[in-house]
């Protein structure tokens, strides 16, 4: 049967997550719910990568089986039925047995800080009024690149067989009043750049040294890190294949 990869952005305010939850609202549900209407029968999406509540993304995909042919104006008409915080950027053929997930070979996130109130970021990044050595800042995002084991950086209760991760890319940029922390990976952990982040700040803002983030990264323990950056600045930017 044809496989599609579609493409899908989205502002994840208002949604419980990427993937179907009981009881709660996600953009796999919403996505789910305008393909059944729109194509006349059940579609049972599968997501390339997880985000927890409150997380953006710039760019996911879902992958699905469909035997007929998909109409010429597929995205206009779906995009119409869609909430105006989802969005389907496209929808691409692909082959068989091609996964949306383990087809992946890498996804990239960004966190965004603000330091200046602003209403019209409330909801897309967090407001953080304080000093911060951005120098500090990359040689902490740098000595990441040194380790795969991220175990102090995974939330508990995950259901993963590996904290092994490759950190391909990782460093703070300042930008537009405040700075952007830019990871890319071969895989992430529940919660992981969240707690990258948090634990992070501590080092820009000098509460602690490099040499205790290293040895918190060291003692595999989840609580050590800190966890407490919220869900609202962060975006998954792209999954790479």
């Amino acid at each position: 049967m044809p496989r599609y990869f579609l493409e899908v952005m989205y502002k994840g305010t208002a949604y419980s997550g990427f993937q179907v939850q009981e009881n709660a609202l996600s953009v796999q549900q919403v996505v789910e719910k305008a393909l059944t209407v729109y194509l006349r029968q059940p579609v049972a999406l599968t997501g390339s990568s997880r985000t927890d509540t409150g997380v953006h993304a710039l760019q996911n995909f879902f992958h699905f089986d469909h035997s007929e042919a998909i109409p010429e104006r597929f995205l206009y008409n779906i995009n119409a039925m869609l909430p105006a915080d989802v969005v389907i950027r496209s929808l691409r053929l692909v082959a068989d047995q091609a996964h949306c997930r383990f087809d992946a070979k890498s996804r990239e996130y960004a966190y965004h800080l603000y330091r200046d109130k602003d209403p019209f970021q409330a909801d897309r990044a967090w407001y953080y009024p304080f000093p911060l050595d951005l120098d500090g800042l990359n040689r902490a995002a740098a000595i990441l690149k040194e380790y795969e084991d991220f175990t102090s950086f995974s939330k508990r209760n995950t259901q993963v067989r590996t904290f092994f991760c490759r950190i391909e890319e990782s460093y703070w940029e300042h930008h537009a009043g405040g700075h952007v922390y830019h990871v890319r990976a071969n895989r992430f952990l529940r919660g992981m750049v969240r707690g990258l982040v948090g634990t992070m700040l501590q080092v820009g803002r000098g509460k602690i040294s490099e040499e205790s983030f290293r040895k918190i990264i060291e003692a595999k323990d989840c609580t050590k890190a800190d966890f407490s950056t919220p869900a609202r600045g962060l975006f998954l930017v792209r999954v790479n294949y």
